[in-house]
């Protein structure tokens, strides 16, 4: 099964050289999503030293990449969510919520290192298109 590169228009300016991978992939009826951050369209990191935007622009972030897919939320089977500090779980989670208000995926939430100083949040889904 050949894989397609997921590359919508707000995510264009990826890869990089300082981040070469493409925003997402497609094979057969499984769309993945790279590790989205709070990045704008221009490439720069939206919302700096709030948790509650740039996670709102890392779920857009996903949703785009869903949709070049063909996917939506509906068809998210797992998120991983990264936090570059764990007291901001209860302020991403909230946001996420409004995302999956009804039967949310499967997810693990870590605290880990970010890439970047002002990243805050790092999201990917996995989604099924079905048969």
């Amino acid at each position: 099964m050949p894989r397609k590169t997921l590359r919508p228009e707000q995510l264009n300016f990826q890869p990089r050289p300082s981040y070469p991978y493409s925003p997402g992939t497609r094979g057969g009826n499984l769309v993945y999503t790279a590790g989205q951050v709070a990045w704008g369209k221009d490439g720069n990191i939206v919302g700096v030293g709030d948790i509650e935007a740039q996670t709102r622009q890392t779920l857009s972030n996903v949703e785009a990449v869903l949709n070049e897919g063909g996917a939506g939320w509906d068809d998210v089977l797992k998120c991983n969510v990264y936090l570059k500090d764990m007291r901001d779980f209860q302020k991403m989670n909230a946001v996420f919520s409004e995302y999956f208000p009804d039967d949310p995926p499967a997810r693990t939430t870590v605290q880990t290192p970010m890439a970047e100083e002002t990243m805050l949040v790092e999201i990917e889904a996995v989604a099924y298109l079905g048969d």
